[in-house]
C-alpha cells in the first residue's frame, strides 16, 4: 500500500503524518491488518529495537474520589465494589513496588485517586519515593496524583520523581461528555507543569467509549503537541457500577489499528499498552508488541491483569526481550545531557516543532491519569463490536491495600 510506505518513510524521519493519513490507518480493513502491523513495526523497531519496557503500578490510595469521570471505578458515587483505602505508608508502597521490580519492571508508577494532591500529600509521596529509591538502585519512579498546583511538580522532582503521568484521555471537543468536575484545559496545564519542572511527561488516551475516528486522531495530535516522552494507550475496561459498563466497542483488530496510528504519529516516543489489553486484545496481545514498546506488568489499579509470568513468557515467545535497568528507553535525540529516564529535549514526538505524545495509566487512577477510560462521542462509521467479555473483568483483590501477594 502506498499509504503504508509513506507512513514508514515519515516515521523513520520523525515526520508528522497528515490527519488524512492517520484516519486512513484507522479505516483499513481486517484483510489489510497484518500489512498495517508490519509497517508500524518497522518504525517501532527502528527507534526501539525489540526491547519491551516493563512498568509496575502501585495504587497508593484507592477509591473515594470526588471527580465524576464516567469510565473510572474510583469515581464519585461508584458502586463497583473495588478496594477502598487511604494512603499506604512508605514501607507498604516500597514492599509493593519491590514485587514488580523483582518481576523485571524498571519503572514504578505511584498512583493516587483524587482531584489532586495537597501539599501534605506531596510530602507523603516524597517519603515513598525516597523509600523506593533507597532500596532499589536505578529504579525510575513516575507519580500520578491528579491535577498539580503551582510548585508541586518541582517538589516531586526534588524528592526524586523521574516522571509525571496525567492523561488527556479524549479529544477536547468530547471531554465534557465524560467528566464535568474538571476540564480538558486543567489536564493540559498539569502536563505543562510537569514539563516545566524537568519531569519526564507521560500522557495518553483511552479508547473504547464510542468515540469516532476523528476523536482518536484529535487526541493523539494534541498529545504530540504536548510532547510527552511516553504515551499510554488504554482500552476502556467496562467495570460494572460505572456509567460506561455497557460500552463494549472494541475488537482486537481495532485495538491494533489504534496502536499503529499512535506509533505513526508518535514514532520515537515510548508507546505503552496500558489498561484493558487483556480484555480487548486478548490472544492478539503478542502482535501489539510489534507496535508498542512498553507494557504494564501484572495487575492494574482496581482490576486484575494478566499473570506477570504470562507477560514475560509472551514477550519471549514473540521474539522480544525485556528492557534492562541499565538501558535508556528513548532514542538518543530525546535524552537530555546526563541521561535519566528520557526527556523531550529537542526531540518532539515526530519532527515538527514542539511535537509530542505521551501517557501512562492503567485502569482507573483518580483525576490524574487513570486508564481504562476513553472518549465519548459518536462514531462516524461504527466499527465491528466485540461481544461483551465480562468474564475477563475482575476487581483486584490482591497486592497493594491487601494482605495478599501481588501479581508481578
Amino acid at each position: 500500500m502506498d499509504l503504508l510506505n509513506t507512513l514508514v518513510d515519515k516515521g523513520l524521519r520523525r515526520e508528522l503524518p497528515t490527519r488524512e493519513e492517520a484516519l486512513a490507518v484507522l479505516a483499513t480493513s481486517d484483510d489489510e491488518l497484518l500489512d498495517v502491523v508490519t509497517a508500524a513495526g518497522k518504525v517501532r523497531r527502528h527507534w526501539f529495537g525489540r526491547r519491551v519496557k516493563l512498568n509496575y503500578l502501585v495504587n497508593l490510595k484507592s477509591g473515594l474520589c470526588p471527580e465524576d469521570c464516567s469510565y473510572c471505578s474510583q469515581r464519585l458515587g461508584s458502586s463497583t465494589g473495588i478496594l477502598k483505602y487511604t494512603w499506604l505508608k512508605p514501607e507498604q508502597a516500597s514492599e509493593a513496588a519491590a514485587a514488580g521490580l523483582a518481576g523485571g519492571a524498571k519503572r514504578v508508577c505511584l498512583v493516587a485517586s483524587g482531584r489532586g494532591p495537597t501539599d501534605r500529600d506531596v510530602d507523603r509521596v516524597a517519603g515513598t519515593i525516597k523509600a523506593i529509591k533507597e532500596q532499589n538502585e536505578g529504579v525510575e519512579v513516575c507519580a500520578c496524583l491528579g491535577l498539580l498546583s503551582d510548585g508541586q511538580a518541582e517538589r516531586l522532582r526534588e524528592a526524586g520523581a523521574d516522571a509525571y503521568n496525567h492523561n488527556l484521555n479524549t479529544s477536547e471537543s468530547t471531554y465534557g461528555d465524560i467528566t464535568t468536575t474538571h476540564t480538558y484545559a486543567d489536564r493540559v496545564d498539569t502536563v505543562n507543569k510537569a514539563h516545566a519542572a524537568g519531569l519526564s511527561a507521560c500522557s495518553g488516551l483511552i479508547a473504547g467509549m464510542g468515540e469516532s475516528d476523528e476523536d482518536l486522531v484529535d487526541v493523539v495530535y494534541s498529545l504530540r503537541d504536548l510532547d510527552p516522552d511516553s504515551v499510554p494507550v488504554n482500552f476502556l475496561i467496562p467495570v460494572e457500577g460505572t456509567p460506561l459498563a455497557k460500552e463494549w466497542n472494541l475488537t482486537p483488530q481495532r485495538c491494533l489499528r489504534i496502536l499503529a496510528m499512535v506509533r505513526f504519529v508518535c514514532p520515537d516516543v515510548e508507546v505503552r499498552i496500558a489498561g484493558g489489553r487483556e480484555v480487548h486484545l486478548r490472544t492478539m496481545q503478542p502482535l501489539a508488541l510489534h507496535l508498542a514498546n512498553s507494557i504494564f506488568l501484572g495487575d492494574y489499579l482496581t482490576t486484575e491483569g494478566q499473570a506477570g509470568k504470562a507477560d514475560l513468557e509472551m514477550i519471549a515467545d514473540a521474539g522480544f526481550e525485556v528492557e534492562g535497568a541499565g538501558e535508556v528507553t528513548l532514542p538518543q535525540h530525546r535524552v537530555p545531557a546526563g541521561g535519566g529516564c528520557g526527556s523531550h529535549e529537542g526531540g518532539g514526538c515526530g519532527s515538527h516543532e514542539g511535537g509530542g505524545c505521551g501517557s501512562e495509566a492503567a485502569e482507573s487512577a483518580g483525576c490524574g491519569s487513570h486508564a481504562g477510560g476513553g472518549v465519548c462521542g459518536t462514531a462516524a462509521s461504527a466499527p465491528a463490536v466485540s461481544e461483551p467479555r465480562t468474564d475477563l473483568v475482575a476487581v483486584r483483590r490482591r497486592g497493594a491495600g491487601t494482605d495478599l501477594a501481588p501479581n508481578a
